[in-house]
């Protein structure tokens, strides 16, 4: 079976500890200072849509967007299981993310992720994927456990 993307309620136990997963792996490999992943009730503001990639109903994969202002929005909380990356699942939840972010009239997303090493491939898609390295947006600081990358849209 073909994987499906869907927007998801956090709250919902499958995305609760996929996302406990994602914080704790932020936070295996970067001081608290530098980690501005969300959390579930950050996830379930007004402004901020999670998305799931399942087979079979399993989820494997989330990946939010967080609006900005009315035409800038933030990548956010993107994640696939260890044991189902190498399958392109990052890349169609991430196509998919931006593909209703521009439905949206978005046309600017950008991001924050680590410098670190265990981040490296995640910073790989992104860069394939179109974005470009910028400056710190919106409210963060300069850090020096953050890559701060952009990309405009229409792709």
């Amino acid at each position: 079976m073909d994987p499906t993307i869907s927007i998801e309620d956090p709250r919902t136990p499958d995305v609760m500890r996929l996302l406990r997963t994602h914080l704790d792996f932020c936070h295996s490999v970067t001081p608290p200072e530098g980690v501005f992943a969300l959390d579930v009730e950050e996830l379930r503001r007004p402004g901020t849509t999670i998305f799931g990639i399942r087979n079979a109903r399993v989820l494997m994969g989330t990946c939010a967007l967080k609006i900005i202002d009315a035409q800038h929005a933030e990548l956010k909380s993107m994640h696939v299981l260890q044991v189902e990356r190498g399958q392109g699942l990052g890349s169609r939840l991430l196509s998919h993310v931006l593909d209703y972010a521009e439905a949206g009239n978005i046309t600017r997303v950008s991001l924050e992720t680590g410098h670190q090493e265990p981040f490296a491939a995640a910073r790989e898609l992104y860069a394939r994927t179109g974005f470009r390295m910028s400056g710190p947006f919106a409210d963060y600081p300069e850090s020096p456990y953050s890559v701060f990358m952009t990309m405009d849209l229409p792709r």
